[in-house]
Order: C-alpha cells, then sequence, then structure tokens
C-alpha cells in the first residue's frame, strides 16, 4: 500500500511516455491549457476534417508523441482472433439512469443551497467527510463506469470506442468490470497519497458505489433475479478486483514497466497469447499519462472533485517550475480567493500544494 506522495510513480512513469512542456490545469482541474490545450483542440479538428492520415502527421509535427489512441491505430501487426473469448453486448432489460443530480447541466435551487451553508455552519459539519461521498463515491465513481460504458445496438462514447473498437476488446459486462476497476485503482493511487483518514474514506465510498451498483445492474439491466447466483458473482467480481489492484500496485512498487505490461495482459487483454503488443502499449502509456495528471493535482483540487481522466485521443506534456509555480497560484485562487470570503460548504482541510 502507498499512503505517501506520488512521487515514485513520477519517477518510473518518464520510461515510458515522452511528455512535452506547456502543461497546466484549467478550472476544471485537467492538465490542458494554453498551448496544450489549444493543441488538443487542433488535433480534434485536424481528425475531423482531414482524417487520421493529417492527424498522424500532425503529431509528428507538433510533439511526436501520439495519444494512446492513435499508437493503438497504427499498429502493423496481424489481428488474430481469440475464439475463447466471448463477444456478446449488454443487452439491457431495463437500462440504468443516472440520478437527477448526476446528469449534465443539474443545478441545486437556491434555497437548498442557503439552506445548506447555513446547515453546515451551525453544526460545524467535516465538509471534507461530505465530499469523500459525494465526489468519491458518487462523481469519480460514475467517472470510471461511463469509461468503458456499452450497450447492445447503442453508440458508443468515445472512450468507449478506444475500449471496444480500437482496442478490440469483448463488449461483455465482465470488460465493461475490467476496465471500471482499471479506472478505480487509478484513483485509489491518488487517494492514498491524501491524508490517511480522508484517502481512506474516499476508497471506502467509491468501492462501496462500485459494488452497489454492480450488483443493481446485474438484477436490473442482466435480469441476473437469483440472489444466489448474485452473490456468486459478485465473490467473483472482487476476488477480480483484488486480483487487478494487486497486480497494478505490484508494477508501482517496482517502477516496471515489465510489470505493469503484465499485469494489464492478464487482466485486461484476458492472457491473449497473440496479444498486438503495440495495443498493449497503448494502454500502458493511458495508464502512466493519468498517473502524471493525479500526481500534479493537488489534494484540495482532487478531493474538490477537480480531476477528470485525460482522454485516450489526448496526450499530456511535462510541467516545467514555471508552470507548476502558476498551478498553485492558480488553485489556490480558486479555493482560497484574496477577498478571504469562503462559504462553509467551501472549507477545507486538504493541502494546496501536494
Amino acid at each position: 500500500m502507498h499512503c505517501g506522495k506520488l512521487k515514485s510513480s513520477k519517477l518510473f512513469l518518464f520510461s515510458t511516455v515522452d511528455f512535452h512542456h506547456n502543461f497546466l490545469v484549467t478550472n476544471k482541474g485537467k492538465m490542458l491549457t494554453s498551448t496544450a490545450r489549444n493543441s488538443a483542440y487542433v488535433s480534434r479538428s485536424v481528425r475531423a476534417r482531414y482524417g487520421l492520415a493529417a492527424l498522424r502527421h500532425y503529431a509528428e509535427m507538433v510533439n511526436k508523441t501520439p495519444s494512446p489512441e492513435d499508437l493503438a491505430k497504427e499498429s502493423q501487426l496481424p489481428k488474430i482472433e481469440n475464439p475463447e473469448l466471448p463477444n456478446r453486448d449488454i443487452k439491457a432489460k431495463n437500462k440504468l439512469e443516472k440520478p437527477a443530480y448526476e446528469k449534465e447541466g443539474f443545478k441545486v435551487p437556491q434555497w437548498k443551497k442557503a439552506f445548506g451553508e447555513t446547515f453546515v455552519s451551525l453544526f460545524h459539519i467535516d465538509m471534507d467527510n461530505v465530499r469523500a461521498g459525494t465526489i468519491g463515491g458518487s462523481k469519480y465513481y460514475y467517472m470510471c463506469k461511463d469509461q468503458g460504458l456499452q450497450f447492445a445496438d447503442e453508440p458508443l462514447s468515445e472512450s468507449a470506442k478506444f475500449w471496444y473498437e480500437t482496442l478490440g476488446l469483448p463488449r461483455t459486462f465482465a470488460m465493461w468490470f475490467q476496465i471500471t476497476n482499471l479506472h478505480v485503482w487509478l484513483l485509489y493511487v491518488r487517494m492514498r497519497a491524501m491524508p490517511f483518514k480522508v484517502g481512506k474514506n474516499y476508497q471506502q465510498k467509491l468501492v462501496d458505489k462500485l459494488f452497489k451498483d454492480i450488483e443493481l445492474r446485474l438484477s436490473e439491466e442482466m435480469n441476473v433475479l437469483s440472489g444466489q447466483i448474485r452473490d456468486t458473482y459478485m465473490k467473483d467480481f472482487h476476488s477480480q478486483m483484488l486480483g487487478m489492484i494487486f497486480s497494478l500496485d505490484e508494477a508501482l512498487a517496482q517502477k516496471s514497466d515489465d510489470v505493469l505490461a503484465a499485469a494489464v495482459w492478464r487482466n485486461i487483454f484476458n492472457g491473449d497469447k497473440n496479444i498486438d503488443i503495440v495495443k498493449l502499449e497503448a494502454v500502458v502509456r493511458y495508464i502512466r499519462m493519468q498517473l502524471y495528471v493525479l500526481d500534479n493535482i493537488s489534494d484540495r483540487a482532487f478531493g474538490f472533485g477537480d480531476f477528470e481522466f485525460v482522454g485516450p485521443n489526448e496526450t499530456v506534456d511535462l510541467l516545467t517550475p514555471e508552470d507548476k509555480e502558476q498551478l498553485y497560484k492558480m488553485t489556490k485562487m480558486k479555493y482560497e480567493p484574496g477577498n478571504g470570503k469562503i462559504l462553509p460548504s467551501q472549507k477545507s482541510k486538504l493541502s494546496l500544494e501536494e
């Protein structure tokens, strides 16, 4: 278990991904600003207008580092189908909807906000503890869940296309769980670097939500009506989760690309003997990008939910010392404004620097 700051992850991260300069954080906490953000926008427009070939040329001219998605698409290795892998889309009996408060554009009525601020102030509520549920157990879980979420006869999201179309992974409930589990682990790594009590609470809320949602999806979407069969599935998923976390933790502890690739091969590619190693490298690069961004976001910003996963079609640049200083100033300006006026619900003991 790693309870300290993620400096070790940063060291072993540079050996795989050629990060570049001029990277800052936007208000949402994603490591894209100025030069880098404009580059990402141009990349998308080049792709849309001129196709992948032009985008590859553009990537070579600008930063010479293809995104994980483009790296995987560039593979010239022959595709060998694995007959042992199932490929059954999730045919939802009753597709579960996100709660209203998780949907884009949701706004809390002003009177509820005012009442909440009064309540927090009057009873001295520990908001870091509360945010473990609203951020760790809600926002961050849905971010993990959505990365590989797919249903039969429905268009895939951009992130899901990377996993199922670009990498060719089977469209099954079990694979969705493994993709979700990978992203849960990425957040786990960052949560361990928070103050122990707070980080532990965030982790617990996240994993509680994960298994509550899985049980609900099995019964409502997958039509598994037998409680005994659901319990068996739940135990299997729990074992798979522990196995993936231990194998990825081992890679992080050893600072080893080889160990990380082996963990990804076993858990994401199901130990396929005919694995396309370029696609395996693409997933390793994807993981490195997320770890770097997580390593460079403060406890305060992360605890408030100001983190988003970097898309598989994007790249990440190396922060300069000047960038890091500006990042700190922007974070401080957002969470501790110069006028000193902070709402009770926005108070926190989490660090702005780490």
